[in-house]
C-alpha cells in the first residue's frame, strides 16, 4: 500500500478546497438560479442554507477526511469499521463521478467559447443570432466538428483535468490551484468593478439586494438554495473528505471551513455583480435559465463591438478556470478511491477513472439536440444526471455525513479532532448536525421527490420505462 500524500502547506489546501467550491456552480449555476429564484429572496435563502447547513456539513466532511486519512469511502471505514455509515462515502464517489461526467460537457462548451472569441467567430455573430449559434453547436450542427463537436471539447477539457490529477497532490493539484485561484480572484474583481460602472448597475443592485421577502415562503426557492449550497461547496460528492485526508494533524479545521465558505460565498456574490449589470444594461432576462451565460451574455457582448469581444474572452477564460479547479477535485475523489481499492499507482488510477468518467459523459454531450436527444421524464440525459445528483444523491450523502458525525461518532472524539472540545460553538455545531441539517435536507429531498414524481402525471414506473426505452 502506498503512503498517503499531503499538501505542502495549509494555504495549498485552502486554495484547492476553495478551487473545488468555486466553479461553474458560482458563475453559471448561481447566476441563473438567482434569476429564477427572484433575486434577493433566493440570495437570503442561499446565505441561510450556507451557514445553517452548508458550513456545519462542510466542517463534518473535513473532519471525517482528516481523521480517516483515506478516500471518501475508506475514511468512513477507518473511523467506523463494518458500519453502514460508509454509504455516505459511496454516495460521494458516485455523485462526484456522475457530476464530473456532465460537468465536463458544460466546461467543454466554455472552452469552445474561449476558442470562438479568440478566433473571432463568436464576435462576428449577428445580433439575435447567439441562440442559433449556441444551440447549433451543442446540437451538433456547428461549424467546428459537426455532431462530434461537443464531444471533442468535452474530451479536451477532461484531458486537461486528467493531466493535472496525474501529477499528484503537490505537483499537480496544489500547484495548479496556486496559479488558478489568485488569477480567478483578480479577474472576477476586475470584471465586477467594471460591471458596476454600467448603466444597469443600479437595477442589478436592487435585484440582488433590495428587501423582498415574499418569495421566502416558496419552498421551491429553498429547494434551489439548498441544492446550490451543496453544489457550490462540493458537499456530498466526496471532494472535501478526500482533500481533507491530505491534511496534517495540526491543521485547524474550523478556521479552514470558515475561510472556504466565506470565500466561496463572496465569489458567488461578485459573480452576480459581474453578470447582472450587463443583463439589466441591455434589457435582458435575468431568469433566462442555464443559457444565461451562453446566449444572453454573448448577445450583450456582441453590442459592444471590440470591447465586447475582449470582455467575452476574459469572461469565458475566467469561467473555464473556475470549471477546471472544481473538476480536478471531482476526479480526485474517484482516483483516491481507486488507488486504495485496487492498490493502483496514481497515474494508472487517474487515466482509468478519467477515461471511464469521460466516456459516461459522451451521452450527455450528445443529448442537447444531437443523436441522443431523446428525453427521459421530460429531461435530456444531461439534465437527468444533474437532477439526480443535485436534488438527491448530494443531499443524501451530506445528510449521512451529518448524522454520522452528530450521532454515529463519539462526541468527545469529534470535538477533539476539530479542536472544539469544551466550547459553546462545538456543542452548537454537534446539535446542528444532529437535528437542523438532517431535518432541513430531508425535507427538501422529500419535497423534490414529491414535485418530480407525485405532483406530476409521471410516476417512478414511468421513469423506469423511459430509461429502458432510451437505452434501447
Amino acid at each position: 500500500m502506498q503512503g498517503r500524500e499531503q499538501w505542502a502547506t495549509r494555504l495549498g489546501f485552502i486554495l484547492a478546497a476553495v478551487g473545488s467550491a468555486v466553479g461553474l456552480g458560482n458563475i453559471w449555476r448561481f447566476s441563473y438560479v438567482l434569476g429564477e429564484g427572484g433575486g434577493f429572496a433566493f440570495l437570503i435563502a442561499y446565505i441561510i442554507c450556507i451557514f445553517l447547513i452548508g458550513l456545519p456539513v462542510l466542517l463534518a466532511e473535513i473532519t471525517v477526511g482528516r481523521k480517516g486519512q483515506s478516500d471518501a469511502i475508506g475514511s468512513f471505514e477507518k473511523i467506523a469499521p463494518g458500519k453502514w455509515w460508509k454509504l455516505g462515502g459511496i454516495l460521494g464517489v458516485l455523485s462526484g463521478s456522475l457530476i464530473l461526467s456532465f460537468y465536463g460537457v458544460i466546461a467543454g462548451w466554455v472552452f469552445y467559447y474561449v476558442f470562438s472569441y479568440l478566433s473571432g467567430s463568436a464576435g462576428s455573430v449577428e445580433q439575435g443570432g447567439y441562440a442559433d449559434y449556441f444551440l447549433g453547436f451543442i446540437g451538433g450542427s456547428g461549424e467546428l466538428g459537426g455532431v462530434l463537436g461537443p464531444v471533442f471539447w468535452q474530451l479536451l477539457f477532461m484531458a486537461v483535468v486528467i493531466g493535472v490529477v496525474y501529477f499528484g497532490v503537490k505537483k499537480g493539484i496544489e500547484l495548479a490551484n496556486r496559479t488558478f485561484m489568485p488569477l480567478l480572484a483578480l479577474l472576477v474583481v476586475i470584471l465586477a468593478i467594471y460591471g458596476l460602472t454600467m448603466d444597469g448597475a443600479g437595477e442589478a443592485m436592487n435585484f440582488m439586494f433590495s428587501p423582498d421577502f415574499g418569495q421566502l415562503g416558496n419552498m421551491e426557492v429553498w429547494g434551489m438554495a439548498i441544492g446550490q449550497a451543496f453544489f457550490t461547496l462540493s458537499l456530498g460528492m466526496g471532494a472535501m473528505i478526500t482533500y481533507a485526508s491530505y491534511l496534517p494533524k495540526e491543521t485547524k479545521l474550523p478556521s479552514a471551513a470558515g475561510t472556504i465558505v466565506t470565500l466561496d460565498t463572496l465569489f458567488a456574490i461578485f459573480a452576480g455583480l459581474m453578470i447582472f449589470p450587463i443583463v439589466f444594461t441591455f434589457g435582458l432576462d435575468p431568469s433566462a435559465g442555464p443559457e444565461l451565460i451562453f446566449i444572453t451574455l454573448p448577445e450583450a457582448f456582441g453590442q459592444w463591438g471590440t470591447g465586447g469581444t475582449i470582455f467575452g474572452i476574459l469572461f469565458f477564460f475566467l469561467v473555464g478556470i473556475a470549471a477546471l479547479s472544481s473538476a480536478i477535485s471531482l476526479l480526485e475523489v474517484g482516483v483516491s478511491w481507486a488507488m486504495r481499492k485496487f492498490d493502483w499507482s496514481r497515474r494508472k488510477a487517474a487515466l482509468t477513472a478519467g477515461i471511464i468518467i469521460a466516456a459516461f459523459g459522451v451521452p450527455s454531450a450528445l443529448s442537447q439536440g444531437g443523436p441522443l436527444s431523446q428525453e427521459i421524464l421530460g429531461l435530456s440525459f444531461l439534465d437527468l444526471i444533474d437532477t439526480i445528483t443535485d436534488q438527491y444523491t448530494l443531499a443524501l450523502g451530506g445528510m449521512i455525513t451529518a448524522l454520522f458525525v452528530g450521532w454515529g461518532w463519539n462526541k468527545i472524539e469529534v470535538l477533539r479532532e476539530t479542536g472544539l472540545q469544551e466550547t459553546t460553538i462545538g456543542a452548537i455545531w454537534i446539535w446542528f448536525l444532529r437535528i437542523v441539517a438532517p431535518v432541513g435536507i430531508l425535507y427538501i429531498v422529500l419535497n423534490n421527490f414529491y414535485n418530480m414524481f407525485i405532483a406530476t402525471e409521471e410516476s417512478m414506473s414511468y421513469l423506469i420505462i423511459q430509461m429502458i426505452n432510451y437505452f434501447l
